[in-house]
């Protein structure tokens, strides 16, 4: 697939500022940078002092005697008789003749005829003409302006300073939405303003990814090579801010300014850029044939060695960031850290804490919003675990028979979780009856045969209690609901409503953090699509109730409740029953 979207996330309204700031490469920008990645820089520099020289060599690029001389030398090749010819060939001759035009020769018939038109006069000023008669006499003349700023008969005058703020402004009122996308080899984050009034999304700015993204977490800490954390004599350090960090196919993670535009480089790497080259794979094997399967990399405490494939904010403490890898590891950063990593990584230097829970690649990680030491995994070695990170041996563990696609804890229940398959399987699990080995049955409160193809994409709604979304490879989206049952300690699943929204195969659906009922999904047709299920009459008679219960006011919205990006010329809207069961 040379073109998708893998992740999606949403910004909060109010927490993007109104005007977004411009990158500016200043030398304190250079020394900020050079710090973070130190071993690229310096081999830029190298590799920029060996051209010049060997410019030089060749005599391009020379500067002061040399390019005099070189200047002297050039011109002694050039004869009189070449600078006489020269003078001949520039000289403008019609189309119609072969060779230049001389002048008329004096007192011929010729001159006579032109001595009228006074031509050797022609580009003197003469303050003694006569004022000029006829219909257009009062022009007094054409003057071409390089800009309306100088035309003075232009009395509205336009400053592109202040149209470029308008463009990049950033209501209270908008939503902001990250894709991790990938088009023709080329990385890169977009972001989107959404307007939920006027159901409006359009591109606001991107940012240039090195490689691959895989996975997205927005958090509002700034980091502590952030130049908004350093602050300075006129402007403090800043407490809260608007960033996402991007997990990519390199072993590092990077943490991007949102309130940035042009960004060149993030306001923190996670990891060992100047290794990056050591996560290549080794094959196992000798010989021209090689085998499919690789050697695993050696693992490092301080960073990760291979991709990045899952990222989760701590919500309580704001400073930690957990990561999962296929490097078979989950690890704890702090933000407040230098993360600069000299070696192999000494103490006090690189990830906070280091967990091998798992035999194989690690595809999910989430810390627990109502107990905020909880982690919960999942991994393609096809079991779930969920630990306290003070105390990671003492966890529990669930077998889940397939490999792990998407987790996320149930933020109505401090103790329930929500496990997606690569079956297409959908489980519950509640953590409290799970055991603390493998060779003890895990049963799942309910299971969920959710998608024809592997379940790939889940999220739990935080505003409607046992209300889900799901995404699958068959390119449906669809929405549950989740209604106990009090007196039977029972859960009945029914599914609201499904639809394919022509984003391809669903890689990531994500609820709206401000509207109950809009949600955001993106997939391998590398197009986002938002998706206001309250448009459809089925979906309101069923989470309606439940809408009340939370104290939310149910929208009545006519359309198909689609929206797309506000220059794409296809009718998003469609038949709102469109694939509902």
């Amino acid at each position: 697939m040379s073109s998708l979207i893998s992740c999606v996330s949403w910004v909060k309204r109010g927490v993007a500022v109104q005007h977004p700031e411009k990158y500016v490469l200043d030398d304190q920008e250079l020394q900020r940078v050079s710090a973070l990645a130190r071993i690229e820089l310096e081999d830029a520099r190298k590799e920029l002092e060996a051209a010049h020289k060997a410019a030089g060599l060749m005599g391009v690029g020379a500067e002061g005697e040399e390019a005099d001389d070189a200047d002297e030398d050039e011109s002694a090749w050039v004869d009189e008789d070449d600078d006489a010819e020269k003078d001949v060939i520039d000289e403008d001759t019609p189309m119609d003749v072969d060779g230049p035009v001389s002048k008329p020769a004096k007192g011929s018939k010729d001159d006579d005829d032109l001595a009228e038109y006074n031509l050797d006069d022609y580009d003197d000023d003469d303050n003694d003409v006569l004022p000029a008669t006829g219909p257009f006499s009062n022009i007094k003349g054409l003057t071409y302006y390089r800009n309306n700023d100088e035309d003075p008969y232009i009395t509205l005058k336009e400053d592109d300073d202040e149209v470029e703020r308008e463009e990049l402004e950033v209501l209270p009122t908008d939503n902001l939405l990250v894709t991790a996308k990938t088009e023709d080899d080329i990385s890169q984050l977009e972001i989107y303003v959404y307007d939920e009034s006027q159901e409006n999304l359009y591109a606001h700015h991107d940012l240039m990814l090195p490689s691959f993204p895989l996975c997205l977490e927005w958090l509002d800490f700034p980091p502590v090579t952030s130049p908004s954390a350093q602050g300075s004599a006129g402007s403090p350090a800043k407490q809260f801010g608007n960033y996402i960090a991007v997990g990519t196919l390199e072993p590092e993670i990077e943490i991007w300014s949102l309130d940035v535009v042009e960004a060149m480089y993030p306001d923190m790497v996670l990891g060992r850029p100047d290794k990056t080259a050591a996560h290549v794979p080794t094959p196992l094997g000798t010989g021209k044939k090689k085998r499919k399967k690789t050697k695993h990399r050696a693992a490092s405490a301080a960073h990760h060695v291979d991709a990045v494939l899952s990222l989760s904010w701590n919500r309580t403490h704001r400073n930690l960031l957990a990561s999962a890898s296929a490097d078979r590891t989950v690890k704890l950063w702090d933000l407040n850290r230098d993360p600069t990593i000299s070696g192999v990584g000494e103490e006090g230097q690189g990830a906070l804490r280091s967990f091998d829970v798992h035999k194989d690649k690690v595809q999910a990680v989430q810390w627990n919003s109502k107990e905020p030491t909880v982690l919960l995994t999942g991994s393609y070695d096809r079991t779930v675990r969920t630990f306290d990170s003070r105390a990671p041996d003492a966890g529990v563990v669930a077998m889940v028979g397939a490999d792990v696609e998407a987790i996320r804890w149930d933020p109505w229940e401090a103790h329930g979780f929500y496990v997606s398959l690569e079956n297409g399987l959908v489980l519950n699990f509640d953590a409290r009856t799970l055991p603390s080995n493998m060779n003890s049955p895990s049963p799942a409160r309910f299971t969920l045969a959710a998608h024809d193809g592997a379940a790939s994409a889940l999220d739990v709604n935080p505003h409607i209690r046992g209300c889900l979304a799901t995404g699958g490879t068959d390119k449906i989206v669809k929405v549950w609901n989740v209604v106990e049952d009090s007196d039977l300690e029972k859960r009945q699943v029914s599914l609201v409503i499904s639809r394919d929204l022509g984003v391809g195969k669903v890689f990531s659906t994500a609820w709206s953090p401000d509207d109950p009922l809009t949600l955001a999904a993106a997939g391998s047709a590398a197009k986002m699509q938002i998706w206001d299920v309250g448009a459809n009459a089925g979906a309101r008679k069923a989470l309606g109730p439940k809408l009340a219960q939370a104290g939310r006011e149910l929208k009545e919205k006519t359309g198909g409740g689609v929206v797309g990006v506000s220059s794409d010329n296809e009718d998003s809207s469609g038949d709102e029953d469109e694939g509902e069961e």
